[in-house]
Protein backbone atom coordinates (compact mmCIF):
# COMPACT_ATOMS: atom_id res chain seq x y z
CA UNK A 1 0.00 0.00 0.00
CA UNK A 2 2.71 2.58 -0.73
CA UNK A 3 4.46 4.91 1.63
CA UNK A 4 2.78 6.37 4.69
CA UNK A 5 3.83 9.80 5.88
CA UNK A 6 4.86 9.93 9.50
CA UNK A 7 6.00 13.52 9.11
CA UNK A 8 3.88 15.90 7.04
CA UNK A 9 6.62 18.25 5.89
CA UNK A 10 9.59 16.71 4.13
CA UNK A 11 11.25 19.87 2.71
CA UNK A 12 11.97 17.93 -0.49
CA UNK A 13 9.67 20.24 -2.45
CA UNK A 14 11.38 23.42 -1.36
CA UNK A 15 13.25 23.47 -4.68
CA UNK A 16 10.01 23.60 -6.71
CA UNK A 17 9.87 19.88 -7.49
CA UNK A 18 7.67 17.07 -6.26
CA UNK A 19 7.95 13.31 -6.29
CA UNK A 20 5.72 11.19 -8.49
CA UNK A 21 4.44 7.84 -7.29
CA UNK A 22 7.37 6.10 -8.98
CA UNK A 23 9.93 8.31 -7.19
CA UNK A 24 10.71 10.51 -10.19
CA UNK A 25 11.12 14.21 -9.33
CA UNK A 26 9.33 16.69 -11.59
CA UNK A 27 8.60 20.42 -11.46
CA UNK A 28 5.48 21.21 -9.42
CA UNK A 29 4.01 23.01 -12.43
CA UNK A 30 4.42 20.04 -14.80
CA UNK A 31 1.39 18.91 -16.79
CA UNK A 32 1.31 15.62 -14.88
CA UNK A 33 1.16 17.36 -11.50
CA UNK A 34 -1.50 19.74 -12.87
CA UNK A 35 -3.61 16.77 -14.00
CA UNK A 36 -3.53 14.76 -10.78
CA UNK A 37 -3.70 17.93 -8.70
CA UNK A 38 -6.90 18.99 -10.43
CA UNK A 39 -8.36 15.52 -9.92
CA UNK A 40 -7.55 15.94 -6.21
CA UNK A 41 -9.25 19.35 -6.26
CA UNK A 42 -12.36 17.77 -7.82
CA UNK A 43 -12.35 15.12 -5.10
CA UNK A 44 -12.20 17.82 -2.44
CA UNK A 45 -15.06 19.69 -4.11
CA UNK A 46 -17.18 16.54 -3.94
CA UNK A 47 -16.40 16.53 -0.22
CA UNK A 48 -17.94 20.01 -0.03
CA UNK A 49 -21.11 18.71 -1.70
CA UNK A 50 -21.22 15.80 0.71
CA UNK A 51 -20.89 18.17 3.68
CA UNK A 52 -24.39 19.43 2.91
CA UNK A 53 -27.07 17.60 4.90
CA UNK A 54 -29.59 18.00 2.06
CA UNK A 55 -27.83 15.42 -0.15
CA UNK A 56 -30.16 12.40 -0.49
CA UNK A 57 -28.71 9.01 0.56
CA UNK A 58 -28.68 7.56 -2.98
CA UNK A 59 -26.75 10.57 -4.32
CA UNK A 60 -24.46 10.50 -1.29
CA UNK A 61 -23.62 6.85 -1.99
CA UNK A 62 -22.81 7.60 -5.65
CA UNK A 63 -20.59 10.55 -4.74
CA UNK A 64 -18.67 8.63 -2.09
CA UNK A 65 -17.95 5.92 -4.67
CA UNK A 66 -16.79 8.63 -7.09
CA UNK A 67 -14.42 9.97 -4.43
CA UNK A 68 -12.78 6.55 -4.25
CA UNK A 69 -12.59 6.46 -8.06
CA UNK A 70 -10.96 9.88 -8.16
CA UNK A 71 -8.39 8.82 -5.60
CA UNK A 72 -7.52 5.88 -7.86
CA UNK A 73 -7.47 8.12 -10.94
CA UNK A 74 -5.11 10.50 -9.14
CA UNK A 75 -2.84 7.54 -8.45
CA UNK A 76 -2.97 6.51 -12.08
CA UNK A 77 -1.96 9.99 -13.18
CA UNK A 78 0.72 10.27 -10.46
CA UNK A 79 2.47 7.03 -11.44
CA UNK A 80 3.49 6.97 -15.12
CA UNK A 81 2.39 3.70 -16.71
CA UNK A 82 0.02 2.76 -13.86
CA UNK A 83 -3.58 1.78 -14.63
CA UNK A 84 -6.43 1.98 -12.17
CA UNK A 85 -9.52 3.17 -14.06
CA UNK A 86 -11.20 0.47 -16.12
CA UNK A 87 -14.07 0.49 -18.58
CA UNK A 88 -16.27 -0.84 -15.76
CA UNK A 89 -15.82 2.45 -13.86
CA UNK A 90 -17.11 4.29 -16.94
CA UNK A 91 -20.01 1.88 -17.49
CA UNK A 92 -21.02 2.30 -13.82
CA UNK A 93 -21.14 6.08 -14.25
CA UNK A 94 -23.22 5.66 -17.41
CA UNK A 95 -25.70 3.37 -15.64
CA UNK A 96 -26.03 5.82 -12.75
CA UNK A 97 -26.34 8.75 -15.14
CA UNK A 98 -29.09 7.05 -17.15
CA UNK A 99 -31.02 6.05 -14.02
CA UNK A 100 -30.83 9.53 -12.46
CA UNK A 101 -31.63 11.37 -15.69
CA UNK A 102 -34.66 9.17 -16.40
CA UNK A 103 -36.87 11.01 -13.89
CA UNK A 104 -35.80 14.54 -14.80
CA UNK A 105 -37.77 16.69 -17.24
CA UNK A 106 -36.22 17.23 -20.65
CA UNK A 107 -34.13 20.36 -20.80
CA UNK A 108 -35.52 23.19 -22.91
CA UNK A 109 -33.39 26.00 -21.48
CA UNK A 110 -29.88 26.42 -20.18
CA UNK A 111 -29.43 25.97 -16.45
CA UNK A 112 -27.49 28.44 -14.34
CA UNK A 113 -25.43 27.16 -11.41
CA UNK A 114 -27.51 27.49 -8.26
CA UNK A 115 -30.70 26.08 -6.82
CA UNK A 116 -29.34 25.60 -3.32
CA UNK A 117 -26.01 25.17 -1.57
CA UNK A 118 -25.44 21.53 -2.50
CA UNK A 119 -26.60 22.09 -6.09
CA UNK A 120 -24.33 25.11 -6.51
CA UNK A 121 -21.40 23.19 -4.99
CA UNK A 122 -22.12 20.32 -7.38
CA UNK A 123 -22.09 22.70 -10.36
CA UNK A 124 -18.74 24.06 -9.17
CA UNK A 125 -17.46 20.50 -8.82
CA UNK A 126 -18.62 19.77 -12.38
CA UNK A 127 -16.54 22.67 -13.70
CA UNK A 128 -13.50 21.49 -11.75
CA UNK A 129 -13.92 18.02 -13.28
CA UNK A 130 -14.06 19.65 -16.73
CA UNK A 131 -10.78 21.41 -15.90
CA UNK A 132 -9.33 18.08 -14.74
CA UNK A 133 -10.34 16.63 -18.10
CA UNK A 134 -8.62 19.50 -19.95
CA UNK A 135 -5.42 19.21 -17.90
CA UNK A 136 -5.39 15.45 -18.47
CA UNK A 137 -5.75 16.01 -22.21
CA UNK A 138 -2.85 18.49 -22.03
CA UNK A 139 -0.79 15.82 -20.29
CA UNK A 140 -1.77 13.33 -23.02
CA UNK A 141 -0.27 15.70 -25.61
CA UNK A 142 3.18 15.06 -24.08
CA UNK A 143 3.01 11.72 -22.31
CA UNK A 144 0.98 8.51 -22.54
CA UNK A 145 -2.40 8.74 -20.78
CA UNK A 146 -4.91 5.94 -20.94
CA UNK A 147 -8.14 6.78 -22.77
CA UNK A 148 -10.14 5.45 -19.81
CA UNK A 149 -8.91 8.33 -17.63
CA UNK A 150 -10.21 10.95 -20.04
CA UNK A 151 -13.48 9.09 -20.67
CA UNK A 152 -14.06 8.74 -16.93
CA UNK A 153 -13.70 12.48 -16.37
CA UNK A 154 -15.98 13.24 -19.30
CA UNK A 155 -18.74 10.97 -17.97
CA UNK A 156 -18.25 12.24 -14.44
CA UNK A 157 -18.91 15.84 -15.45
CA UNK A 158 -22.12 14.71 -17.14
CA UNK A 159 -23.14 12.80 -14.02
CA UNK A 160 -22.45 15.83 -11.83
CA UNK A 161 -24.62 18.00 -14.07
CA UNK A 162 -27.54 15.62 -13.56
CA UNK A 163 -26.83 15.35 -9.83
CA UNK A 164 -26.84 19.16 -9.58
CA UNK A 165 -30.26 19.20 -11.26
CA UNK A 166 -31.57 16.65 -8.74
CA UNK A 167 -30.08 18.54 -5.80
CA UNK A 168 -31.62 21.85 -6.96
CA UNK A 169 -35.04 20.24 -7.14
CA UNK A 170 -34.56 18.66 -3.71
CA UNK A 171 -33.32 21.88 -2.09
CA UNK A 172 -35.39 24.63 -3.65
CA UNK A 173 -37.94 22.78 -5.72
CA UNK A 174 -36.59 24.13 -9.00
CA UNK A 175 -33.56 24.76 -11.12
CA UNK A 176 -32.28 28.21 -11.99
CA UNK A 177 -32.96 28.69 -15.69
CA UNK A 178 -31.12 31.10 -17.95
CA UNK A 179 -33.44 33.71 -19.38
CA UNK A 180 -31.77 36.85 -20.65
CA UNK A 181 -35.15 38.36 -21.50
CA UNK A 182 -35.96 38.95 -17.82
Amino acid sequence: MGKRLSKIYTKTGDDGTTGLGDGTRVPKDSSRVAAYGTVDEANSAIGVVLAESSVPPDIRSILVEVQHDLFELGGELCIPGHSAISDEFIRRLERELDALNENLPTLKEFILPGGGRAAAACHLTRTIVRRAERTTITLADDEPVRAEAIKYLNRLSDLLFVVARILARAESGEEVLWNRAR
